[in-house]
């Protein structure tokens, strides 16, 4: 009977000790910096955390309406603050914010 027990137990804290790492992943996937106007790349594209302040002689592409949440590479949940884009690895993007790179959705 003791050895029963023990494998269930064994089974039991494997199983406790799995969902604690994947809690843990989850929430570090969650918990991604975001773009700072500075950054490099974004910088490179013109990157603004407001669309509604692109300097419209610098960025003649702009139109008014063009947020990362209409973009075709915007990755983020509908109606989110904020979310992935390639464009940017690892780090999240404002759904107001705006890029040179902005496509239309669809």
């Amino acid at each position: 009977m003791t050895s029963k027990f023990s494998s269930t137990r064994r089974v039991f804290m494997m199983h406790t000790a799995m969902a604690s790492a994947a809690t843990l992943l989850a929430a570090n996937a969650q918990a991604q910096s975001m773009v700072a106007e500075t950054d490099p790349q974004a910088a490179a594209l013109g990157y603004k955390v407001d669309a509604t302040k692109v300097d419209k002689s610098k960025q003649a592409k702009y139109a008014a309406g063009q947020v990362c949440s209409t973009c075709a590479l915007y990755q983020g949940a509908a109606g989110s603050a904020a979310g992935a884009c390639p464009l940017f690895a690892g780090k999240q993007v404002s759904a107001k914010a705006w890029c040179s790179a902005w496509a239309k959705k669809g």
